[in-house]
């Protein structure tokens, strides 16, 4: 039984936002591993988003493809393993926006879902662009930071809409359903 729990049965199901203790003592919890926060600080995200935004509108006004690689690293850090290893996401979540003071949280899946989606877009345009394909490329980032652009200034977030829109028509199973509706959203 666990140090925290009373009773056996609260022992054997851990609270939605903890990842469960590893098989074996010792032994890698890869469930661990690749978290994602739920809860989330919109305004984290919000500053992760700003940022992504400089990056790519530098990346597109000085032409740099490296640019596009490390934006594309950036977005599967964050949807693989939340902001535990992203430069961008670890600036925002441990220096800018503790200095605003502010925390609004929100569901975690909506937002790694648009993590993914950034993921996708920013993968697919440097591989475009590596295959000589600049215009494509281009233009799938300029999308980018429209979308981007739109959460970092706005709040809206792109790719929670699209999340809504499938859990409405049943392709989001009924546990992250569930999850995403049972946070309680606070605003300090």
């Amino acid at each position: 039984m666990s140090k925290l729990t009373s009773s056996p049965a609260a022992a054997q199901a851990p609270a939605p936002t903890q990842a469960p203790a590893p098989a074996r003592p010792g032994g890698i919890d890869w469930r661990q591993v690749f978290t994602f926060p739920n809860p989330v600080n919109e305004y984290a995200a919000r500053i992760t988003a700003g940022l992504v935004v400089l990056l790519s509108v530098v990346t597109l006004l000085t032409g740099f493809g490296w640019g596009l690689a490390v934006i594309a690293v950036g977005f599967w850090l964050r949807l693989l393993f939340g902001p535990r290893i992203s430069p961008l996401a670890r600036l925002s979540v441990r220096v800018l926006t503790p200095l605003l003071g502010k925390t609004r949280l929100v569901p975690g899946p909506p937002k790694r879902f648009a993590q993914g989606i950034g993921a996708a877009m920013s993968t697919a345009a440097a591989i475009l662009l590596a295959a000589g394909l600049a215009p494509a490329a281009w233009i799938l980032l300029a999308v980018l930071i429209v979308a981007a652009s739109l959460e970092s200034v706005l709040g809206f977030c792109l790719g929670c809409v699209v999340f809504g829109i499938l859990q409405r028509r049943g392709f989001i199973p009924e546990d992250v359903c569930e999850a995403c509706n049972n946070i309680v959203l606070r605003r300090d």
